[in-house]
């Protein structure tokens, strides 16, 4: 049956203030998958930076060799390099081939770039680099590595694939068949320390397709966060990339990826013509050291860190404006973790030091949904601040949502996300308006996320984001743009993969919905994809936003039986259909957002004041048959925002809305 409603928007009555783009942004942290999938390096353990396995081969690759004698061995890295050299002997006498390989996945036709660091025994005179197909054995590509000598060098050269190979294989190989040594000391090895594989078309060193999809929701900022940042040094990952050292990630294990510096990251902002956002280490680091961070991105080369930065490549200041000091600092799981009280000093301290070397840069101090610890905060700090930064994830610390909850009871709480939102912000707000020195304070969401658990049918496997995490999404980006007065910043967890799925996906990876198994099993690993929620994020920043116009929405309910008390938001019954509109500058282009939260459809009829008039309009819709639909490597466009033209001519047009789905409505005069 479908239900009635009623839309009323008072385009007379807009907003003073103007919608900040930058509640659009992402996030990039270095978590799981993350970097891995976004950038466009093919192999892993590119400086043999892991354990040796038992064959004394760095745990990235595995021998490759025909012989009975040939030897491997992990030995030190070049000077000035990171991780290990590998050292791979082969003997005359078994007259073989040997050397080291790699699992990967290629595209036919494409040119790929090597980039090695090796030397070798004056009796070796080339090595070979391969792909080949690991089921047939059939070759797909060859490029000869002509050796020059013992000395540490760098050599390039390009490697093409014959044609497009899920399981392929890369190997660098040695040859005694055709030359012959004496098998004494030092004879027939090769020390590689560094082996790379950009396919041509990488945009840097990221992705094209990330790049791509990244530029298509228009983002505003870009966020460079995340736990791993309270021991994150950005001086380790700055300048000559084979000369950073390697760092162990501490907030989530593994190796924190040298390739993806302060450089790279302003060069992917610059790529995606987006404002950069990023959080400095108050954890383990000093004032001291983000004050140097600071010039290093807008310094004039007269300074120390500025004249650095010239010296790595990039001469002209970046101009980087916002800065976050510290992530989650008031969690226990967090380097640097401390009181609210203890915090606040630190951020003066913080402050201080990174204002004196720019002070126009827009400072963020990291806030808490817990009110008490932003009393104190801003007790303290208040003048030092220009925005306080909230983390909202809703899932299992909000709503009680568990692997065993059912669908029935899970949807309502999923979809009730902005109801969470609005609850954190609103008892924030009540404090920042409590006391007058504070007005000049806005709201950064700098981490922000639909986190629930699966439901039994994908118990086990990673969380994805479903049709109906992106009508939350969609829900809680229109409470956003009703905060607009306060809100200034968002920031989507995370932009590709990472440990809640990615707005963007990549391949079949961990992050991928079915979890544990090797990349490349489905035959699809280098799918870029979007999300249902990336759908509904490019949908809504592509619009023409720019003041907030009051809406009333008369429609039916929902119970929502498992509200969060956690954050005085109650449990109970909830409005079916979450809806605001916004203007754009000119005054000329309404849009509404309608969310419509409800299992079944309905038809909304539209009062639009002097819109009335107009007789088309253009929606962009978001609907599936089941609120569970994801998109996947096998199913990539399950669920995308369809457009096209209504009729909305006459007294009283309507709105069709189907059950949990998304609706944009463009209306121009």
């Amino acid at each position: 049956m479908r239900e009635r409603a009623t839309i009323a928007v008072d385009v007379e009555s807009v907003s003073a203030h103007c919608v900040n783009p930058y509640i659009f942004g992402h996030f990039v942290e270095d978590i799981r998958d993350h970097m891995e999938a976004m950038l466009a390096f093919v192999l892993k353990d590119m400086d043999f930076e892991d354990e040796a396995d038992i064959h004394g081969v760095s745990s990235g690759w595995y021998p490759v060799t025909d012989g009975k004698n040939t030897e491997y061995a992990l030995e030190p890295a070049a000077p000035r390099h990171s991780g290990h050299s590998q050292r791979i002997r082969i003997l005359s006498a078994d007259r073989c081939r040997g050397g080291i390989g790699q699992r990967v996945s290629v595209e036919g036709g494409m040119t790929y770039l090597l980039k090695i660091v090796a030397r070798a025994s004056v009796d070796l005179r080339a090595a070979v680099c391969e792909l080949a197909d690991r089921k047939t054995g059939e070759l797909l590509g060859r490029a000869e590595l002509v050796l020059r000598g013992h000395k540490w060098r760098m050599y390039e050269l390009e490697l093409t694939s014959s044609r497009t190979c899920e399981d392929a294989e890369f190997r660098i190989m040695l040859s005694a068949e055709e030359e012959s040594w004496r098998d004494t000391i030092g004879s027939g090895t090769i020390w590689l320390d560094h082996v790379s594989m950009l396919p041509s078309d990488s945009v840097g060193y990221v992705k094209r397709e990330v790049v791509e999809r990244t530029r298509e929701l228009k983002p505003g900022m870009m966020r460079l966060a995340g736990n791993y940042i309270s021991a994150y040094h950005f001086e380790y990952a700055i300048g000559p990339v084979l000369e950073r050292p390697n760092m162990i990630n501490e907030a989530w294990g593994g190796w924190t990826h040298k390739y993806f510096g302060t450089d790279e990251f302003l060069r992917f902002c610059r790529d995606t013509d987006t404002e950069p956002l990023i959080c400095v280490n108050a954890g383990t680091g000093t004032p001291e050291e983000a004050a140097a961070w600071v010039e290093y991105c807008n310094g004039g080369t007269d300074t120390e860190y500025g004249a650095l930065r010239a010296r790595n490549g990039h001469p002209e200041p970046y101009g980087v404006k916002y800065w976050e000091i510290g992530n989650e600092i008031y969690g226990p799981w967090q380097h640097g973790h401390c009181t609210a009280e203890q915090y606040a000093h630190r951020y003066n301290r913080f402050a201080d030091a990174m204002k004196r070397v720019d002070p126009d840069i827009v400072l963020l101090a990291c806030g808490d949904c817990n009110p008490e610890w932003n009393r104190t905060l801003l007790r303290i700090s208040a003048d030092k601040l220009d925005m306080l930064t909230l983390h909202i994830y809703h899932g299992s610390a909000t709503v009680g949502i568990t692997p065993d909850t059912s669908k029935e009871e899970r949807y309502p709480a999923v979809v009730a996300f902005p109801e969470v939102s609005r609850a954190i912000i609103g008892r924030t707000e009540e404090l920042i308006a409590g006391n007058p020195a504070y007005a000049h304070v806005k709201l950064a969401i700098t981490e922000y996320n639909t986190m629930y658990y699966p439901n039994t049918i994908r118990q086990g496997r990673p969380m994805e984001h479903t049709l109906e995490a992106a009508v939350a999404n969609a829900a809680n980006l229109n409470e956003f743009i009703r905060q607009s007065h306060l809100v200034q910043i968002g920031s989507f967890s995370d932009l590709v993969n990472g440990w809640l799925g990615g707005c963007i996906r990549v391949g079949d990876g961990y992050a991928d919905q079915y979890r544990g198994k090797t990349a490349g099993w489905s035959g699809r690993s280098r799918v870029v994809y979007g999300t249902p929620t990336f759908h509904v994020m490019k949908t809504y920043a592509n619009r023409q936003i720019a003041r907030v116009v009051p809406v009333s929405t008369n429609c039916g309910t929902y119970h929502w039986a498992s509200g969060s008390r956690r954050y005085g938001a109650e449990p109970g019954p909830l409005p079916v259909l979450d809806v605001t509109a916004t203007l754009d500058e000119s005054g000329h282009v309404l849009t509404i957002f309608a969310v419509n939260r409800g299992l079944a459809p309905v038809d909304a009829e539209l009062r639009l004041g002097p819109f009335a008039d107009a007789v088309e309009a253009t929606v962009w819709e978001l609907a599936g048959e089941d609120c569970e639909t994801i998109n996947s490597v096998f199913e990539p466009e399950a669920i995308v925002m369809r457009e096209r033209r209504v009729d909305i001519a006459g007294d009283r047009p309507v709105l069709a809305l189907k059950p949990h789905s998304v609706c944009v409505l463009e209306i121009r005069r």
